[in-house]
């Protein structure tokens, strides 16, 4: 098989389907680049059922995954996924539907908690062992949904913060997953796995996280969709952490409105993770919030600032920022963060002392794993270093395990003056004296090539004020520079989810920057 040219993957249900009475006939289930709404079309049609449409993306996934090109994006598939899916079938035979999304397949980064068979390593062998024994908040909403947990994304090694020189989308468990535009390119991460699974139609929608760039990035980098909600909006709990003010999980999809169906299904409060309390109340319709004008009058912010580092990015964005203004949208041009330099210095220090108190806590759930600390973290990793460390170190774990966790307080100081640099003196500044809806940038620069030696060629993006702020974020498809995808981030203030989404939408449906991979073993 040609797989530069993989057309669509179609599964023969032939004599299973006439067997189950499902089908009068032998049929095919088409899965490449199908999007939500019509899969659930073709469910409701009984031209297929989530069982068959489970069956089709495990072959994909065996045919381009596993083998074919070898993504390596999916780093461990769920042995009771068609038993889920046979479940859901049956429900809704009898009438019972759960939603939009009942019985679609979805993927979870391996550093959220399933209560199944499943590891929830973060890409580490330090933390293979006796899976979880409790569904993460996020992941009992997806089932209660109606969704099939299809299985968990490889990712770069405990969300990229364990050591300088990282190669994004590589772990010792999973190895390193590859971009599908171009196979010898970086994926970008830390949610590398879930955005290419994305990407190359291994699902419709998956679920990563992101402290700072790790949702965005990939999603940029591969040609999705990526959705960072408003820190608070969606529960943390059962998820490895790296930063308490910083985390969240969000929505991988190849349209804005697949990735916000996702997103509607997380959303909500959780006892177990105190930031969500306000999330009820602030939670609305995402996908009722979309719209072909939301454009027309908009207010945007063009954070000039972020620009300039690369100038096949640069054009891709003046395209995008035409299509804007012919769209209606009225641009505020030449912004920037006068703060985000200070900001940038503070924010390590942030991590260090998060990351060591968020995952001793984290620890602390899990049993029957080989580590219960950072600090054996860090042994385990010094021990078993041919394996887990050939190609960089843990530098973050020693630096974070020298620190005083979060009861430090210099600690606190560099915690509030980072918040007050990146909201009320940073995001909420300009869009509150611009009266803007957004703020706009390129994410990032197209993917570097991977290189394990020296880790990754960053360039540039727009990630970190969003991120640092805890607030949210959307990047999504702009165009491609020599093949490679590049993405638009449109940001604002806390909660406002359903205005960025809508914007969104509003220049997917105008721009149709997307393009599927077509998976080159390098560039021309």
């Amino acid at each position: 098989m040609n797989f530069r040219s993989i057309g669509r993957c179609v599964l023969s249900i032939g004599l299973w389907a006439i067997a189950q009475g499902v089908f009068a006939a032998p049929t095919t289930v088409v899965i490449d680049e199908r999007d939500i709404a019509s899969l659930q079309a073709d469910l409701k049609a009984g031209r297929m059922n989530s069982e068959t449409l489970v069956r089709a993306y495990l072959q994909r996934i065996d045919a381009i995954d596993r083998d074919g090109p070898s993504l390596n994006a999916v780093i461990e598939l769920n042995p009771e996924a068609l038993a889920i899916a046979r479940v859901l079938d049956a429900e809704r035979a009898q009438g019972k539907l759960r939603g939009p999304l009942h019985g679609i397949p979805v993927l979870l980064k391996d550093n959220i908690d399933t209560a199944d068979s499943l590891q929830t390593s973060a890409g580490s062998l330090a933390l293979v062992g006796q899976p979880a024994t409790r569904d993460a908040a996020l992941v009992a909403r997806l089932r209660a949904a109606g969704m099939v947990i299809l299985g968990k994304t490889n990712l770069s090694e405990w969300a990229n913060f364990r050591g300088k020189r990282s190669s994004a989308g590589w772990s010792s468990r999973g190895g390193q997953t590859r971009n599908p535009y171009a196979l010898d390119r970086s994926p970008c991460g830390s949610s590398s796995g879930s955005a290419v699974a994305v990407a190359a139609s291994l699902v419709s929608v998956a679920v990563g996280t992101e402290t700072d760039g790790s949702i965005v990035c990939p999603a940029a980098m591969n040609g999705v969709v990526g959705i960072k909600p408003t820190v608070g909006l969606v529960s943390r709990s059962g998820i490895v952490p790296i930063s308490s003010s910083q985390d969240t999980a969000g929505a991988f999809g190849r349209s804005v409105r697949d990735a916000a169906l996702l997103l509607q299904a997380m959303v909500g409060n959780d006892p177990r993770d105190l930031i969500t309390a306000d999330a009820d109340a602030q939670r609305a319709d995402y996908v009722e919030a979309l719209s072909t004008d939301a454009l027309r009058g908009a207010r945007i912010g063009v954070v000039r600032q972020l620009t300039g580092y690369h100038p096949g990015v640069d054009a891709r964005f003046e395209a995008a920022l035409q299509i804007l203004r012919d769209a209606g949208a009225v641009l505020v041009d030449d912004l920037s963060f006068p703060t985000r330099a200070e900001a940038n210095t503070l924010e390590q220090t942030v991590f260090l002392h998060e990351f060591k108190s968020g995952l001793n806590a984290y620890l602390g759930s899990r049993e029957g794993v080989p580590i219960a600390s950072l600090a054996e973290l860090i042994d385990y990793n010094q021990r078993h270093a041919a394996q887990v460390m050939p190609w960089f170190g843990q530098e973050y774990l020693l630096q974070a395990d020298a620190t005083k966790g979060t009861q430090d307080a210099d600690y606190r100081k560099a915690r509030k003056r980072l918040q007050r640099l990146t909201r009320e003196h940073g995001i909420d500044a300009l869009v509150n004296e611009h009266r803007l809806d957004a703020l706009i940038a390129p994410t990032t620069g197209p993917a570097w090539k991977t290189d394990w030696l020296n880790g990754g060629n960053y360039l540039g993006g727009s990630a970190g004020m969003a991120a640092m702020a805890g607030y949210p974020n959307i990047s999504l498809p702009m165009g491609q520079v020599h093949g490679l995808p590049v993405g638009l981030s449109m940001f604002g203030t806390a909660w406002s989810e359903a205005r960025l989404i809508a914007l969104a939408y509003a220049f997917e449906q105008r721009a149709q920057a997307r393009k599927p991979p077509q998976y080159a073993e390098t560039l021309p």
